[in-house]
């Protein structure tokens, strides 16, 4: 029961709910792909915004692999790690105690895309945060083949003038609304990311916040479309992980002042299907998304390998898994996952 009501409060204070996603269209034959990447990608970077002459305009940055720098112009800067003045307050750490993590892959703005359709993960940021906050993560999931659109909340955003905790509960919408826009991009001939989007395997993933607004993705009536999500920091919603059922993957910080461990294993509870839940002793709401801190790796390597399995079927991927989280003292795997 103390559960149950702590849940209760963080989704009044948090959320003030969550609306039912818009479903799109079933049954659309699956692009074709091939097998998950081996190698690590350059990345390209471009942004554009969904319904900007709409009332609710949703800018988008997009990460993608890209093809060979050779001719795309000096790297761009977006994946410099940000300085704890910049990171929202839920996510600041102390200087990390552990060696920096390797330089992150190569960035350059408007890069062409590589050969090949791409998966597409679709990742919220959290309250008073920015997608570009946290493309030290985002970009690393582009190298290892995903297209990452991440949208900027038009309420919730670090920037926001008109900030409203409350209006959390529209942006499950406004993810289903950048799938569509997707949709209708890899179909727009001119293009650059036209016949790149493997748009029948889409993931949903976000922090925080973003964690809760990925959950209310999954409701009844999503389309099989969305074929995962990885919900960081973050819980469930009523309604939340209804439908098709779709592999979750949580991670969560067990000493999380923010979000308390306890909503995220009750959500993981609540989840039908494949799930797992992994957790990193001592560590609070994100320190383990920056680069060079403790758990960085583990976590990184686990969201790839569980992307890598639920987008590109890589049966492979899924038995790395237990490896992936495993940093003896600090991770915790629980896995109703297959085999």
């Amino acid at each position: 029961m103390r559960v149950q009501r702590l849940v209760a409060a963080l989704v009044t204070a948090l959320l003030a709910g969550c609306g039912p996603a818009t479903a799109t269209t079933r049954g659309a034959a699956a692009p074709a792909i091939r097998a998950a990447p081996e190698q690590s990608y350059p990345v390209g970077v471009r942004q554009f915004v969904v319904d900007a002459g709409g009332p609710r305009p949703l800018p988008v940055t997009v990460w993608y692999p890209a093809a060979s720098p050779a001719s795309t112009g000096p790297p761009s800067t977006p994946t410099a790690l940000p300085s704890t003045s910049t990171i929202p307050p839920s996510t600041r750490t102390a200087a990390p105690s552990a060696p920096r993590a390797e330089t992150g892959p190569s960035v350059r703005a408007g890069a062409p895309v590589a050969a090949g359709r791409f998966p597409v993960v679709i990742y919220s940021h959290g309250l008073r945060s920015l997608p570009e906050l946290h493309a030290p993560l985002t970009t690393r999931w582009a190298a290892a083949g995903f297209v990452v659109a991440a949208p900027t909340f038009p309420r919730t955003n670090l920037r926001a003038r008109d900030f409203t905790r409350a209006d959390v509960r529209n942006q499950p919408a406004d993810g289903w609304r950048l799938i569509r826009h997707l949709v209708r991009l890899d179909a727009r001939r001119g293009d650059p990311l036209a016949g790149h989007l493997a748009v029948n395997r889409i993931a949903a993933a976000g922090h925080s916040a973003g964690g809760f607004t990925t959950a209310g993705m999954f409701t009844s009536g999503h389309p099989a479309r969305l074929r995962s999500g990885i919900v960081l920091a973050g819980g469930g919603l009523a309604g939340s992980f209804a439908g098709p059922v779709a592999p979750l993957l949580f991670v969560h910080g067990a000493a999380d002042p923010i979000v308390p461990e306890s909503v995220g294993r009750a959500a993981y509870a609540r989840a039908v299907g494949p799930a797992a839940f992994l957790s990193l002793r001592g560590q609070g709401h994100g320190e383990y998304l920056i680069p060079g801190n403790l758990g960085f790796p583990q976590v990184l390597a686990t969201t790839i390998d569980f992307l890598r399995w639920t987008l590109y079927d890589d049966r492979a991927a899924l038995r790395r898994l237990p490896t992936d989280a495993r940093l003896p003292g600090v991770t915790t795997l629980t896995s109703r996952l297959p085999g």
